[in-house]
């Protein structure tokens, strides 16, 4: 990796200035004089310590750049408010200008080229075979450089999440996001989180991200989770920048366990407002709950299942077997929901005779009504009655949920 440049490591932690002055070199080396720059971060539902970062970066391009726009990598999440906006970046950033991906918005999408059936067969390894347009935000055609800037953590739908999964489905239209999301949910979150290498999901974003005409930077970061403190940053081509902070954040993302447990209590975070992005508190603990264990998601202040994806209340939550095996049925829905949808459920089996059954149970003790988490189907359970300061032996609790994964030796 010749182009890629490293700092830190899994057993350290990088002081402000060491990060702020590893920025300014590699920026000043870049070669970014008199051109465009979008710079491309990730929404609040990521750990990232972007305001010194940010400064950081608007230091080492001021009076370099024609134009910086900062493009916040929404995918499907829904857009963040000015005043979210301010105390996510930090600032103000003269000369910045601040946008959300409008994902929604036909027009402020464009489209850089399509991935044929044959090649999205061979890229997902036989488990899909159409093709896809890859189209995506306008901001990143149409600046000189694309700089991505963001973490790099244990991943559901592609297995280490950063470097190129900022463009799709960070920045992306809607059908690859769901053809993207699909073919994680085909592979099941079980077996791909945490996965080192290149996976199918992670082959076919970066092929789409080879269409992209605009130059692509990326600066890589592994974050020690719950502080925002950094262990490791890494800048170069998105692809290798990513692979170098990945093998850190192999190191420092995963706990192990020497058995399974009956019950998990995830303790979600306020930076997850909705199910569609707290369920990242069931994916990171699913490998480690025994055989008809259950995994409780506590978050009193989550009010609803999707603040962008009411269908899910429709279509429910349900494992991958019980959507394939009724494919007419569901396959116009969008299919990014249904990857949701087979994630939070987890493994489980489905057929015509038997109906499904799942191998844990899964339990809100949020602020979504009943009858909405029933309905969805999900088991509840009054917040009001969970004590996260108890001890019990059988039970793993598991604070600041949704970014350390857990696995069996």
């Amino acid at each position: 990796m010749t182009d890629t440049h490293l700092i830190g490591g899994a057993d350290r932690i990088l002081d402000h200035a060491t990060v702020r002055a590893f920025v300014a070199d590699r920026l000043a080396a870049a070669d970014l004089d008199g051109r465009s720059v979008c710079v491309i971060v990730p929404d609040g539902t990521r750990s990232c310590p972007l305001p010194p970062l940010m400064g950081a970066v608007h230091e080492a391009l001021a009076g370099r750049a024609t134009r910086v726009t900062v493009l916040i990598a929404l995918g499907t999440h829904a857009a963040m408010s000015e005043q979210q906006l301010r105390a996510h970046l930090g600032g103000p950033y003269p000369g910045f200008t601040v946008v959300n991906h409008e994902w929604w918005r036909p027009e402020a999408l464009v489209p850089v080229g399509t991935i044929g059936a044959d090649e999205v067969d061979k890229l997902s390894e036989g488990r899909l075979r159409q093709p896809v347009d890859v189209v995506l935000n306008r901001a990143a055609v149409e600046h000189d450089v694309c700089l991505v800037l963001g973490p790099v953590f244990p991943h559901e739908v592609v297995g280490f999440s950063g470097g190129n999964k900022y463009f799709f489905p960070g920045v992306a239209g809607p059908d690859i996001i769901d053809l993207s999301h699909w073919l994680g949910a085909l592979i099941t979150s079980w077996q791909i989180i945490g996965t080192p290498g290149t996976t199918p999901v992670r082959a076919l974003i970066d092929q789409a991200a080879a269409m992209i005409p605009t130059r692509r930077l990326a600066l890589c970061l592994v974050v020690q989770s719950g502080t925002g403190a950094l262990h490791a940053a890494s800048f170069g081509p998105p692809e290798e920048a990513w692979a170098a902070c990945a093998e850190v954040s192999a190191q420092t993302h995963i706990r192990y366990l020497d058995a399974p447990v009956r019950r998990v209590l995830s303790v979600l975070p306020a930076k997850y407002d909705d199910m569609w992005t707290g369920a990242k508190g069931f994916y990171k603990v699913e490998p480690v709950v025994a055989d008809g264990g259950q995994v409780i998601l506590y978050a009193p202040h989550i009010t609803r299942l999707s603040a962008m994806h009411p269908e899910i209340e429709r279509i429910g939550y349900h494992c991958r077997d019980y959507f394939v095996g009724q494919w007419d049925r569901f396959r116009d829905e969008h299919w990014g929901v249904l990857g949701h949808s087979t994630h939070l459920r987890g493994a489980g089996t489905w057929t015509a005779e038997d109906g499904e059954r799942n191998r844990v149970t899964v339990t809100l003790a949020t602020g979504i009504p009943e009858d909405v988490v029933r309905g969805a189907n999900l088991d509840y359970l009054e917040p009001s009655t969970v004590d996260v300061s108890a001890t019990d032996p059988h039970t793993l609790v598991v604070p600041q949920a949704g970014e350390v994964l857990f696995r069996l030796r």
